[in-house]
């Protein structure tokens, strides 16, 4: 069990009020932890508290999830967690920085390192390769001009949409019962593990009962967002070293396996047994040892710190 944390701090992007949590040591080499969908900052305590011995770690809650304010109006894009964690680097001044992700956070940093190179040293994704191929397809027929995609695009955004309008949160009489769901969600966690994800990923509703802190329309797709050939694009751009971090047993397809892994040029594949999606929490010492090699191996190229102006720049 986490005998202590971190400190609680606010950023604002897009006029929005966004939480992040700081792990102190700040003279130290600067790393960032971004988590997946539906997740939140706290889920990284386990791996912030070991890296915390010799980095400055922050990790941030992305918009709708944890301690983070939901959005009004408009959909969450991954461009727009992209921008999120670019202001909180950039308010910070913590490049050039390596980022540690999961899924959603993977696929956010993937992009955000492949738009800004020279701002990140290190970057290890934890299943994040995004949208799957057929998926970008998708969007990108609807964005090339084809009708029939398009219509059928947006009218499941509609759709979709409609249906997490109508869908209220759920809520568990009791905290013991949201951590037997949270146990169900994933068998591999300890018993600590599981209470301690539920107390930080929860609410307290004003009846008594308990609802997972993020927003329910993180859920809906945007109808727009970046074509396969962009992502690729993106992903040309990222020079520093590369660690793709896979479970064997994850519902996630491998990158092994995806034709977008052959644009990361800078990438390896670390496959590790008996464990799901959260890789992190269902091995943590394997993933630990495995990090922490990739971590200290000489990074040739490697960015020295910089102006943060130059993060505008795509030359």
């Amino acid at each position: 069990m986490i005998e202590s944390g971190p400190t609680s701090h606010v950023y604002f992007s897009q006029r929005l009020r966004l939480h992040y949590v700081d792990w102190g040591n700040e003279e130290a080499p600067p790393m960032l932890m971004v988590h997946g969908g539906r997740d939140h900052c706290r889920n990284w305590d386990w791996v912030a508290r070991d890296l915390s011995r010799d980095y400055h770690v922050i990790a941030p809650d992305l918009r709708g999830h944890g301690d983070s304010q939901w959005m009004i109006g408009g959909s969450y894009n991954t461009v727009d967690y992209v921008y999120d964690i670019a202001q909180l680097l950039h308010q910070k001044k913590m490049t050039p920085a390596t980022i540690i992700s999961h899924s959603l956070g993977a696929s956010v940093s993937l992009l955000y390192t492949g738009l800004y190179p020279k701002t990140v040293k290190k970057l290890v994704a934890i299943e994040g390769m995004g949208l799957s191929s057929s998926a970008a397809r998708t969007a990108e027929g609807a964005a090339s001009g084809d009708s029939a995609a398009t219509g059928r695009l947006l009218d499941d955004w509609v759709r979709g949409t409609r249906r997490i309008a109508g869908r209220l949160p759920r809520r568990y009489p009791t905290l013991e019962e949201a951590f037997q769901r949270m146990q169900e969600e994933n068998p591999h966690l300890s018993e600590s593990q599981a209470r301690h994800l539920t107390i930080h990923g929860s609410n307290q509703n004003e009846d008594g009962t308990f609802s997972w802190k993020f927003d329910n329309y993180v859920r809906a797709t945007a109808p727009v967002g970046l074509t396969a050939e962009q992502i690729h694009h993106l992903y040309e751009r990222i020079t520093c070293p590369t660690l793709l971090v896979y479970g064997s047993e994850s519902w996630v397809p491998s990158p092994a396996n995806d034709e977008r892994a052959k644009y990361l040029s800078s990438m390896r594949l670390a496959v590790i047994e008996d464990a799901g999606h959260w890789v992190h929490h269902d091995q943590l010492a394997e993933f630990l040892t495995i990090v922490r090699g990739f971590l200290k191996e000489p990074s040739s190229g490697a960015s020295a710190r910089h102006d943060a102006s130059q993060e505008g720049s795509l030359a």
